[in-house]
């Protein structure tokens, strides 16, 4: 096991209902990605599809368990194997007559290391209507460690992540397509997850607009006291840091919250 992890955020301009598209673009990232010597690339929420629900069915498919399976999880997979790193991000799944929004996490060889559906959809873009929700929070082995996983929406849910710090997690990892209008929510609410459990949060957000909808970018490393390792600002491209997940550790040791919590009185 290492301390040091580094992560690349993909910062990416989701081009709506064009998998094939967004497809040529991420191998493109991944070879950057490659470059800079990152043990993970994430991608934002629905990378291949982007915000198509109402033509969801077109372009959901079953989750692969490694690059030899068909479909669209299974060429994420082969370009994990591909370019020799892990890669995560959420894609629409296809499980009988169930559509969810899900996210995967492959490791180098592309095999399938965790697989979460998004536990809670926005009421306010009719998710509900086009998708189920997941039922089941969801830990990804990485490098020796525990990522929790978590998608958009779910940022605004303090219990999710508190779970995966208890359960020993000292970085999540989140997918999203955060609007502009709610930027300032976006960074507060990473800073946030990351002080309260005093843990690492790296978050990659899409850039570019869909059905006239724009999203903010900076997808971020936040470090466990809240401080901004990486800020990816409102570009597209590639962008790389390492963490030092021994100061999770250290944070917690000089300010140990979560050993003094009081469930007993609140649950």
């Amino acid at each position: 096991m290492t301390a040091a992890l580094t992560v690349s955020l993909v910062q990416m301009d989701c081009q709506l209902g064009a998998p094939e598209a967004n497809f040529r673009a991420a191998t493109e990232y991944m070879r950057q990605a490659a470059a800079h010597r990152a043990d993970l690339a994430l991608f934002p929420e629905l990378w291949p599809s982007a915000y198509a629900l109402e033509t969801a069915a077109r372009f959901a498919a079953p989750v692969a368990v490694s690059d030899a399976d068909p479909g669209w999880f299974g060429r994420f997979a082969s370009l994990a194997r591909q370019f020799g790193l892990a890669a995560a991000g959420s894609l629409l799944e296809m499980d009988g007559e169930r559509i969810y929004n899900t996210m995967v996490l492959y490791d180098a060889q592309g095999r399938l290391q965790a697989r979460y559906r998004k536990l809670h959809l926005v009421p306010m873009l009719d998710e509900p209507r086009f998708l189920a929700a997941g039922s089941a929070m969801q830990t990804a082995p990485l490098h020796g460690h525990k990522a929790g996983l978590a998608v958009c929406y779910d940022l605004r849910f303090p219990e999710l992540f508190r779970h995966y710090a208890l359960a020993g997690c000292p970085l999540m990892l989140l997918a999203a397509e955060w609007p502009h209008p709610r930027s300032r929510h976006w960074r507060t609410l990473l800073r946030s997850r990351a002080i309260e459990n005093q843990c690492f949060v790296v978050a990659c957000n899409r850039v570019g607009a869909s059905a006239g909808v724009s999203f903010c970018g900076h997808s971020a490393v936040i470090d466990p006291w809240g401080e901004t390792v990486l800020d990816a600002g409102a570009a597209e491209g590639v962008f790389t840091a390492t963490l030092d997940l021994d100061q999770v550790a250290e944070v917690r040791r000089r300010i140990p919250v979560l050993a003094d919590r009081r469930p007993d009185v609140y649950g």
